[in-house]
């Protein structure tokens, strides 16, 4: 779910970052990119990577317009190395178009407490927490995130027979 930005900090270096997304123009223009994928996930939740093939995964402002949120959670924790961290975050931000419509009825402790669900529904994400990191000053926008750490369980058969060997 990237685009031209990926919201890392600019001081951190990183061995490597992957971004998945529709925009393939934004994509490429995104500098801080090693690697991009063009998947719409409301199509195909499947990501194309590897059993813990990950060391961490970001989603930032795109969970609201998930049509299969569990399903992408549940694949996110399978690319994910054990104990390894899902941090989502948000604001009160969309495209109201785009965002599915239990976002449109929620606050930000609702959608706080939707996001944790996912994750907890996804079944392979533990120590789940929302946090509310919303700048305390007028006119300002909330940020909050939902963080989770792989349990190392894998959605597939094939991934459950491997991480069995």
């Amino acid at each position: 779910m990237g685009s031209w930005i990926s919201h890392l900090p600019e001081e951190v270096r990183y061995g490597r970052i992957v971004s998945l997304g529709m925009n393939e123009v934004e994509l490429k223009n995104n500098p801080r990119l090693d690697e991009h994928v063009i998947q719409n996930l409301n199509r195909d939740p499947k990501l194309p990577f590897a059993d813990a093939e990950f060391d961490g995964v970001g989603i930032c402002v795109s969970i609201d317009y998930l049509i299969q949120p569990v399903e992408v959670l549940r694949e996110v924790g399978r690319v994910l190395k054990v104990g390894a961290p899902l941090v989502v975050t948000f604001s009160n931000r969309c495209f109201p178009t785009k965002a599915v419509a239990v976002w449109h009825q929620l606050d930000g402790r609702g959608h706080l407490r939707l996001v944790e669900r996912y994750l907890e529904e996804a079944g392979n994400l533990e120590n789940i927490r929302g946090l509310d990191r919303s700048p305390r000053r007028l006119f300002s926008d909330p940020l909050y995130a939902v963080i989770g750490e792989s349990t190392g369980s894998y959605a597939s058969e094939e991934g459950r027979r491997l991480h069995a060997l």
